[in-house]
């Protein structure tokens, strides 16, 4: 079974679409580091009924809206499909309609594209559902369109510039709650900002990753981080004047099946959403070891860098600083983002640091989180189909096959750590989870 290893400690991990075999016999202990098992909703129709109508915060949907109101419905991009929205919408459609009495022409799902490419009118009709795309607008939105609303200013002097379609009218939020490295938690408030602002009002948010007289990230951004988190409260205090009517947040399992649906009052629901998150997905660890082995867990988590990175960024909070870590990412797109490898030239002269502050992409900080992260290793291997020379500089060792790695994989008397699905655990040790899980 992959994932597991023998009395010999050989383990099996997945790698793109296949696996690969590691022995880790020399190794003076082995642990293996799995998310907490998750419930599973098994009836989704009747999860989401009892969700918008009995356990949501605050007044129930139907109570909030009346039949002439217009709604907008805001829905994450094709790159955060794993939350399998399109099954929410259409449920949440069919409620307007039957419940509600609210009709299809009244009804408009935008989706919250932030700075990414504009969706086809076939992902528009996946992420809506076919039911929802055959009856109602489905829309992109455009950060550099001319005709956005300024609707205020945040506490940190952010302009904020949002789509026509979430003034004036009912604005239902649909977002899929995980850690995110740099806004704490991802959704609810994160479809707003950076999902249906300007690219100034986004880049203006942004840029507050970056720690505002050290060469380095913010000590206050990072995975489950809201206190006094710069990012995230640009981001409530954006949701804050668009005033959602109502929020629908989504955390599905290991294996994408739907596992919490929490609705109602946006912020009280979403942080509801991001405690369950916390629960299931952060995990406490006695110590750091030695030596982290983690996988992206195979095809398509590893099906490039950009993707791939964030086992990267939660294993190496297992490892000791110094240590060895090794990293089976398959990458066959390479870099993914179209700009990720492009900071490799300023990294190599030197120069990264100011390169992002001038022209800061989301693309660029996770390139320039992932130097960060790479760092905390004296050793860092990557089993991987992208070119070595690509990533030489950000301090990767990259290795065709595995028998490469294994020979220069040293474990005599090492605690090693293995993580057979890196994107779905982080790792944290006893005074981060009781401080993460504190702010709940």
């Amino acid at each position: 079974m992959t994932g597991c290893c023998s009395a010999e400690r050989r383990c099996t991990l997945r790698y793109g679409k296949g696996e690969v075999e590691l022995d880790l016999s020399q190794a003076a202990s082995v642990s293996w580091l799995y998310g907490n098992e998750m419930p599973s909703i098994s009836d989704l129709s009747e999860a989401f009924r009892r969700a918008v109508e009995e356990d949501c915060e605050g007044a129930p949907l139907r109570a909030r809206l009346s039949t002439g109101d217009k709604i907008t419905i805001i829905l994450s991009d094709i790159t955060r499909f794993w939350m399998r929205q399109d099954k929410i919408c259409e449920l949440l459609v069919k409620y307007l309609e039957a419940v509600c009495g609210v009709a299809d022409k009244n009804i408009a799902v935008l989706i919250a594209l932030g700075t990414h490419r504009p969706m086809t009118e076939k992902e528009l009709e996946t992420l809506a559902s076919p039911y929802v795309y055959a009856r109602c607008q489905v829309l992109n939105h455009d950060c550099d369109a001319s005709n956005l609303v300024d609707v205020g200013i945040t506490r940190y002097g952010n302009r904020v510039e949002v789509n026509p379609l979430v003034v004036g009218r009912k604005v239902i939020v649909v977002s899929g709650t995980v850690h995110h490295l740099m806004a704490g938690y991802g959704g609810g408030r994160k479809s707003i900002l950076p999902g249906i602002c300007s690219r100034a009002t986004i880049r203006r948010n942004h840029c507050m990753a970056l720690d505002p007289q050290e060469a380095r990230s913010s000590e206050h951004v990072g995975s489950g981080k809201l206190t006094d988190n710069p990012i995230h409260e640009d981001m409530d205090d954006a949701a804050a004047l668009v005033a959602p009517a109502f929020g629908v947040s989504i955390v599905v399992n290991a294996g994408a099946g739907h596992s919490g649906i929490f609705c109602g009052d946006f912020q009280t629901a979403w942080m509801r959403s991001c405690a369950f998150c916390q629960k299931y997905y952060g995990k406490e660890i006695a110590k750091e070891t030695d030596v982290v082995i983690a996988s992206c867990g195979g095809f398509p988590k590893d099906l490039n860098l950009y993707q791939g990175v964030k086992s990267l960024l939660n294993g190496v909070n297992a490892l000791k600083r110094g240590g060895t870590f090794v990293f089976l990412c398959e990458c066959p797109e390479g870099g993914g983002a179209p700009d990720f490898f492009d900071w490799t030239k300023p990294l190599s002269q030197g120069r990264l640091d100011p390169a992002l502050r001038e022209a800061f992409t989301i693309a660029g900080y996770i390139f320039y989180a992932s130097c960060e992260s790479i760092r905390k290793a004296g050793r860092f291997m990557m089993l991987s189909k992208i070119d070595p020379a690509l990533v030489r500089d950000m301090g990767i060792e990259s290795f065709q096959n595995v028998e490469d790695i294994q020979k220069n994989l040293q474990l005599a008397g090492k605690s090693v750590t293995v993580i057979p699905y890196g994107g779905y655990v982080l790792p944290q040790n006893s005074a981060t989870y009781a401080k993460l899980n504190g702010e709940f």
